[in-house]
């Protein structure tokens, strides 16, 4: 029987990864084939790439717009927290659905099952099967089919060690289980990359145990006889923290945003959403400009322009901005330096750490290996790919249908054109 294993070290830029950093990625790196231009989705961060990659779809389609996300409550727009444990529950109640996409969990509902084991944030972890049809290990709620408990929850912290305790179980009761789809989702390097600068010493330590930790999962996969697809990769990279600013404050000053006005700056990182209620449409254009030019902004879309990074203007979804990035390097040698936006509710943004959620070079430079039927071992792979192409991916493996999906399988019968060995 078909399976497939996918293996995610969140926030793992690919130009980190070394022999001295990395051996065990660098071994399997010789039997997989690996993808040179890969790509994360925008914002580039953790729980909107959750819902593309168990959709396929990009966030314009499968309704998960950021990390965090204006939504209409009472009349108006108001923030929300996707990581909370609660939102989709909240966005089933204020829209009438979760995703607007079916994922894998329901794809293959009947058909193997999807077991996930996810440390990162809640919603995240929830994006995977946010409507209950396969199975969900998380430590804020672990459930199965129907949103039943489970027997055994996963009680672990997110970092290294609650990521090497799960790896365990997922071993135990995936690796060498049935299911047609099994996900392992770390949380490392991502925790430890916003805590401390890229390149410095705990970050290294961290990623070499991580590292450890994948080893042990690619060695038991391939100590089984079975069709596995083993995918291994990241859902986005880090930038360096150069300055933190204040949007709302900014178009404050410009007269453009007022106590009381139905217009919300959703901060996802080094990327924001602007969302613009229908009473203060005529203002977007003005917004737009006067984004566009300040010092702090990179690019910036609006209108129809919203397409070419993957989203929509529904829902009040206005205007798309990916903050300024620059090719500089941090105090470790580590280049990428970018502007991040002044998180909501207080939260910790750290200057000189790891930030990412924009369209910089290197937070939009995840990396991907596979290995299976289709894929060549040691392969270097140059055409462009993104999370979405690995739903379509998996489907194929599988046998299963793949219609109505943003991306594409990957697999090959032979190896492609421009295709390079290291």
């Amino acid at each position: 029987m078909a399976r497939a294993i996918a293996l995610i070290l969140d926030g793992l830029r690919r130009d980190l990864i070394s022999p001295e950093t990395t051996p065990n990625l660098v071994r399997f790196a010789d039997k997989a084939s690996r993808f040179a231009a890969h790509r994360s989705v925008f914002p580039s961060a953790t729980r909107v790439v959750s819902a593309a990659f168990a959709t396929g779809c990009q966030p314009g389609r499968n309704g998960l717009r950021g990390n965090t996300v204006a939504l209409r409550d009472n009349g108006r727009l108001a923030l929300f927290d996707v990581g909370k444990p609660e939102f989709f529950e909240t966005k089933r109640r204020l829209t009438g659905a979760t995703l607007t996409m079916p994922t894998m969990a329901e794809r293959l509902a009947g058909c193997g099952g999807v077991v996930v084991f996810n440390n990162v944030s809640p919603g995240a972890a929830y994006a995977h099967d946010p409507d209950g049809h396969g199975t969900i290990y998380h430590r804020a709620g672990s459930r199965g089919p129907g949103f039943e408990p489970v027997a055994e929850p996963l009680d672990i912290k997110s970092g290294i060690d609650g990521d090497r305790t799960m790896a365990a179980r997922f071993i135990d009761e995936v690796v060498n289980g049935d299911a047609a789809l099994g996900v392992l989702w770390l949380s490392e390097p991502d925790t430890v990359q916003h805590s401390v600068p890229l390149g410095s010493p705990a970050h290294l330590r961290v990623l070499r145990e991580a590292d450890a930790i994948a080893g042990e999962v690619m060695a038991a996969v391939a100590a089984r006889d079975e069709d596995i697809l083993l995918i291994v990769g990241s859902d986005h990279g880090h930038q360096s923290v150069g300055e933190i600013v204040d949007i709302a404050a900014f178009l404050a000053a410009k007269g453009l945003l007022e106590p009381g006005d139905d217009i919300v700056i959703a901060p996802n990182g080094t990327g924001a959403v602007i969302y613009v209620g229908p009473g203060h449409a005529e203002r977007i254009a003005a917004l737009h400009a006067v984004i566009a030019s300040a010092p702090w902004a990179g690019a910036v879309y609006a209108g129809s322009r919203l397409a070419e990074i993957g989203l929509e203007a529904t829902g009040g979804l206005a205007i798309a901005v990916s903050m300024r990035s620059r090719e500089l390097t941090n105090i470790y040698g580590v280049p990428g330096i970018s502007a991040a936006v002044k998180p909501a509710a207080g939260k910790p943004d750290r200057l000189g750490c790891g930030q990412h959620g924009g369209l910089g070079t290197y937070e939009q430079s995840p990396f991907l290996m596979i290995s299976g039927r289709g894929f060549a071992p040691g392969i270097l792979r140059g055409e462009a790919t993104s999370i979405v192409d690995l739903a379509p991916t998996i489907l194929a493996h599988l046998g299963r249908p793949r219609t109505d999906l943003d991306g594409r399988e990957l697999q090959v019968t032979s190896e492609p054109d421009g295709d390079q060995r290291p």
